[in-house]
């Protein structure tokens, strides 16, 4: 019997589990560790084999940095974090979630998202890191709103 996975928020001692993670997939962890307190996490026996995390702009947030280790992609582990800081941010009354995305824009609109222009973005989200990366100006933006 295969190991469970388990969601949770993530702890502060989950950051270079999380930084490693991203590095294998390639994912800027630019500003990541301000925003620690607000991920989630997928754990295997003891070990992070997956993250997504949010970022809070007011009424809205960035889902930023959905990633699974190889091993464990295409066991529903990322639709599980997915769902899970989409159901964090409806917790916390955000109005909209937005993700910025190069290579999943045909695999979050399971999840309510819809492509969007960098214009229908609040410009708080706008100016955030992610934002204002290189590697992400050219990213498809989505946006799911939870009210």
């Amino acid at each position: 019997m295969a190991p469970e996975i388990v969601v949770r928020h993530a702890r502060k001692t989950d950051f270079p589990s999380v930084v490693a993670l991203l590095a294998a997939a390639q994912l800027p962890p630019d500003d990541a560790a301000s925003w620690i307190d607000h991920f989630v996490v997928a754990e295997r026996d003891g070990e992070v084999v997956g993250a997504a995390g949010l970022e809070l702009y007011g009424d809205s947030a960035l889902l930023r940095s959905v990633v699974t280790a190889n091993d464990v992609r295409g066991t529903g582990t990322g639709a599980a974090l997915t769902n899970a800081a989409i159901e964090w941010a409806r917790a916390m009354r955000i109005e909209s979630v937005y993700l910025l995305t190069t290579s999943a824009g045909d695999w979050f609109p399971r999840f309510g998202f819809e492509r969007i222009t960098r214009d229908d973005v609040p410009a708080e989200v706008k100016a955030s890191v992610q934002f204002q990366l290189v590697t992400c100006s050219t990213a498809t933006v989505m946006r799911r709103k939870l009210t």
